[in-house]
């Protein structure tokens, strides 16, 4: 049996994303380049990429609604189906995983009564467990419309979504201040984010993030050198500085030591080049 076209929006509804879709293709030179904005755009207004939405931004663009859906379907960003106010992914990736990742999504699943990619019944909350954001040293990590929530334990990821689900303030830690998944939608589709503060909290590194740095300014002290379980340090390390002293330079890492040839080509020293007449 053949599928009926798809519905099309209200006629206030169509003529409003008309103007917005037209703000959001004037900004490339290929009306087409604008299509994963646009599907952005109609998710905005129904919280997911319905077959309505698919035929707005084919007919906007002069696509197919074949060639949108391609799209709209490779990409995990863009809902097929009904969700959430607040879609709750938890990392499941290696590290976040086994500092507790896994447990958080099993708990949460229980505790909400759904499945992957399924919804609360009062339609606040969607539950998937995500890829890697880029986290990793705020392990496990827990993203509600995209916004991070670091450092979760099952008890406070659980706390978290009652919160959401009672309309209780919820605050990242870090980043710009939690919106609905419809309004998250909207700013990805290139409209400015109008949540009071959110520029100002964009936030940046937390400290974690910035130990790498520090040690390679030499800001933190190097890293120390641990023997193999029952032995002793090694017979070559040098004395403690005496009285007066300042401590030998050292490495973080017997990997950052400088090296006179690549381990793999020790017919060829490194060294400097040398000058043309030499």
């Amino acid at each position: 049996m053949p599928q009926l076209p798809a519905p099309d929006y209200p006629a206030e509804v169509r003529t409003r994303l008309e103007a917005d879709a037209r703000e959001v293709i004037a900004r490339y030179p290929d009306s087409r380049s604008a299509l994963l904005p646009l599907l952005h755009l109609v998710q905005s207004e129904e919280g997911h990429v319905s077959r309505t939405g698919v035929r707005f931004c084919a007919e906007v663009l002069e696509l197919t609604t074949a060639e949108v859906t391609a799209v709209a379907t490779f990409y995990t960003m863009y809902r097929r189906k009904p969700s959430g106010d607040y879609q709750v992914g938890v990392c499941t990736n290696t590290l976040c995983a086994v500092m507790g990742g896994d447990a958080i999504f099993e708990a949460l699943q229980q505790h909400l009564g759904v499945g992957n990619n399924e919804t609360t019944d009062d339609g606040k909350v969607t539950l998937e467990h995500i890829e890697c954001n880029a986290a990793c040293d705020f392990a496990p990590v827990v993203m509600v419309n995209w916004e991070f929530f670091d450092g979760q334990t099952v008890e406070s990821a659980k706390a978290l979504v009652d919160d959401l689900r009672a309309g209780r303030a919820v605050r990242p830690t870090r980043g710009a201040p939690l919106c609905t998944y419809k309004e998250t939608a909207r700013i990805l589709a290139g409209f400015p984010d109008e949540r009071p503060g959110a520029v100002a909290a964009s936030g940046g590194a937390g400290p974690a993030s910035l130990v790498g740095l520090k040690l390679a300014k030499g800001e933190t002290a190097p890293g120390r050198i641990v023997s193999p379980r029952g032995e002793s340090e090694p017979s070559d390390a040098p004395p403690p500085p005496g009285p007066g002293q300042q401590p030998p330079e050292t490495h973080p890492s017997s990997h950052d030591a400088p090296q006179s040839t690549a381990a793999s080509d020790p017919s060829h020293p490194a060294g400097p080049a040398a000058e043309e007449g030499e």
